[in-house]
């Protein structure tokens, strides 16, 4: 994600104001969207004041302290919280950011709402090949994401997903998860935020970002290294790969000391000959076995 446009109320509030008020608040937050805002501040000016007293209002946005000013940052209902409504331009402009597939955070201090920062979402190249990997597979793809609707429909659009969950409040992501397990279906989950935590607890398999948080990794079943979801596709054909490898060992192994125990036992096959296969079926499920070295994704 990444900072696109800045835009002020009315008044004397400048960009820089905003940039570095709303910036330092945001960079105490680990949140993706808060992270780009703070990411775009640093390289416009430099260096970030510290906040104080910084509060995550889940689902909501983050609030702090800085230079002396009470900093609210987040979405409109927080705003709606503090008494604080949206001018009429900036609530224009929000819904104009929505409606091009972008989210737009509120950022508020004083008592007053100063602008409306845009956030452009940058989709990773490889991300559409990934969801195809994905179908490819047999698996259903589904956005789930807290982020208003419009923008996901844009972001899933994007990389080919035609189911998308919106404006899912982070307590409520692994509540969907739960439904669709109540379905009868087997979920697979991959996130890389504090707020992803609970919902890659609750699925069947969680697959945490790599270069996500140390939370979503900690609560995942398994770690993508790379932070490229190309690999959740090579992670599944893998792990398919695995049973399926597991099954047939299990048949050599069985099939090996079903027909050749008995016989022996009944004096119509030599013990020599015997232990012979059970060695050999040994052989066989390891030489088996090896050949997962040669899977390359």
């Amino acid at each position: 994600m990444a900072l696109a446009d800045v835009v002020l109320a009315e008044g004397e509030t400048t960009r820089e104001d905003v940039l570095r008020i709303a910036g330092a608040l945001e960079d105490a937050s680990e949140h993706p969207i808060a992270q780009a805002i703070a990411r775009g501040a640093r390289e416009e000016l430099g260096t970030l004041p510290a906040a104080e007293g910084f509060a995550n209002r889940e689902g909501l946005g983050v609030e702090g302290v800085v230079d002396g000013h009470g900093v609210q940052v987040g979405r409109p209902s927080l705003m709606a919280d503090w008494g604080l409504q949206l001018p009429d331009a900036l609530l224009a402009a929000k819904q104009a950011a929505e409606a091009r597939g972008r989210t737009a955070v509120v950022a508020a201090w004083d008592g007053e709402v100063r602008a409306v920062l845009v956030v452009a979402d940058t989709v990773k190249p490889t991300s559409a090949e990934a969801v195809a990997s994905l179908k490819a597979l047999g698996l259903r793809p589904v956005l789930l994401t807290g982020d208003n609707e419009t923008t996901a429909r844009a972001v899933a659009a994007e990389v080919g997903i035609d189911e998308v969950i919106a404006e899912v409040m982070p307590s409520d992501k692994a509540d969907v998860i739960r439904r669709l397990q109540a379905e009868g279906r087997v979920v697979a989950m991959v996130g890389d935020g504090v707020n992803d935590a609970p919902a890659l607890a609750q699925a069947d398999l969680g697959l945490a970002i790599g270069t996500g948080t140390d939370v979503a990794i900690e609560a995942s079943d398994l770690t993508l290294v790379s932070g490229d979801l190309r690999a959740a596709a090579s992670a599944i054909r893998l792990s398919r790969a695995t049973l399926r490898t597991i099954k047939q060992n299990l048949v050599w192994a069985f099939g090996y000391n079903v027909a050749a125990i008995p016989l022996a036992a009944l004096g119509l096959l030599n013990p020599v000959i015997a232990g012979a296969a059970m060695a050999f079926s040994s052989v066989s499920v390891v030489a088996n076995a090896l050949r997962l070295r040669r899977f390359n994704g």
